[in-house]
């Protein structure tokens, strides 16, 4: 089986990437013949030694923000329908425009959605029907489609009349990591997000301002491409010493521990469904402050302090976790308890066997 669409393996780029380092060689633990396309031999990808089971193949496309999906994308495909595997896991609705190559060679296509592109304020307004596109592409030529949250295929359902698998995200359990040098346990605030109009990251940013004259505040993320965010969290870190940020962490001992010690976590995606890091998030204990979204509310249910997306309502719900220690740690033992009952790995992982073995019989 092939795996297109995400940046490759291993790497520690996003959601994708994390999936396909648990999946991979869980399939390949399965009896699978396993092969991921990727993007080359990156930075990330660098810092950890990959099964050998799992065969890696660099596609070619062009690094640029609007085509770098559909370009990969392709040669992907190109080669994937040359090779002819059992079936393939197609990752991305961008991707959809691609899936007649593999159905005219015979093999059937499992394709993960993400969430909803068409809708981030990152894109423009040609990216934005591009994605729209490709999810219409998707909803006529894939076989079976994932869902990694039960409200992401409910519209998919309104607006596709298509159905799928509701496959959610895994996360790794805490296991009392050292605080992270500099840094006090329970003692500071975190975000990590990639930097997105739709991550609430410039109000975030704002009530942070305010926060680090009573806590420290750390923020995890960039945006990959530069711009105002960056230059703005640059200056804010340089002037405040109580603002620290790490940029892209790639290093996921760094990043749970981060989680795991953390006074209060906020949360702030909007657009999607189950998201990765929230999922880890609650499997490391990290009390939690999330924006109000359908997404968020199925995940966390109960287990979460949520707000609104400007500064006063982030701000409050954040000194609120940081000040009740009490109430802190009922969010702890809801929300690790809750990852450990619905988002573990293993579950996943067995989930996206079962699927793929059903296409292929």
């Amino acid at each position: 089986m092939s795996i297109i669409g995400t940046r490759g393996y291993p790497s520690f780029y996003g959601g994708f990437e994390t999936l396909v380092r648990h999946l991979a060689p869980y399939l390949a633990d399965q009896g699978w013949d396993v092969t991921v396309y990727g993007r080359g031999r990156t930075t990330d990808a660098g810092k950890a030694e990959g099964d050998p089971r799992i065969r890696s193949i660099d596609s070619v496309g062009f690094e640029s923000k609007s085509l770098s999906t559909l370009s990969y994308g392709l040669s992907s495909t190109i080669h994937c329908a040359y090779k002819k595997p059992d079936v393939a896991l197609v990752m991305n609705v961008a991707n959809g425009f691609w899936l007649p190559l593999l159905r005219a060679r015979g093999i059937p296509s499992l394709v993960n959605v993400d969430g909803i592109e068409w809708e981030r304020a990152k894109w423009g307004d040609t990216a934005k029907k591009l994605f729209r596109a490709g999810a219409t592409a998707t909803a006529r030529h894939a076989d079976n489609l994932v869902f990694d949250s039960k409200a992401l295929g409910a519209r998919w359902t309104t607006e596709f009349n298509r159905t799928g698998e509701f496959i959610p995200y895994g996360g790794s359990p805490a296991k009392d990591r050292p605080v992270v040098e500099g840094l006090e346990r329970r003692g500071y605030v975190l975000m990590v997000a990639r930097f997105v109009p739709e991550n609430t990251v410039a109000q975030f940013l704002d009530a942070a301002e305010r926060l680090s004259e009573r806590w420290q505040v750390v923020v995890v993320g960039s945006s990959g491409y530069g711009g105002e965010i960056e230059d703005r969290l640059a200056l804010l870190s340089g002037q405040n010493p109580r603002v620290k940020w790490f940029g892209h962490v790639s290093d996921d001992e760094v990043l749970f521990s981060l989680w795991e010690n953390c006074g209060a976590y906020f949360h702030g995606h909007s657009v999607g469904g189950t998201n990765p890091a929230l999922v880890q998030a609650m499997a490391l204990g990290a009390p939690t402050v999330a924006r109000d979204t359908v997404f968020n509310r199925e995940v966390l249910q109960n287990a979460a302090l949520f707000v609104e997306p400007n500064s006063g309502s982030i701000e409050t719900g954040i000194e609120t976790m940081m000040s009740n220690h009490h109430n802190r740690e009922m969010y702890i033992e809801m929300s690790s308890r809750r990852a450990g009952e619905l988002y573990t790995w293993d579950g996943v992982c067995a989930s996206y066997s079962r699927a793929l073995r059903r296409l292929v019989r």
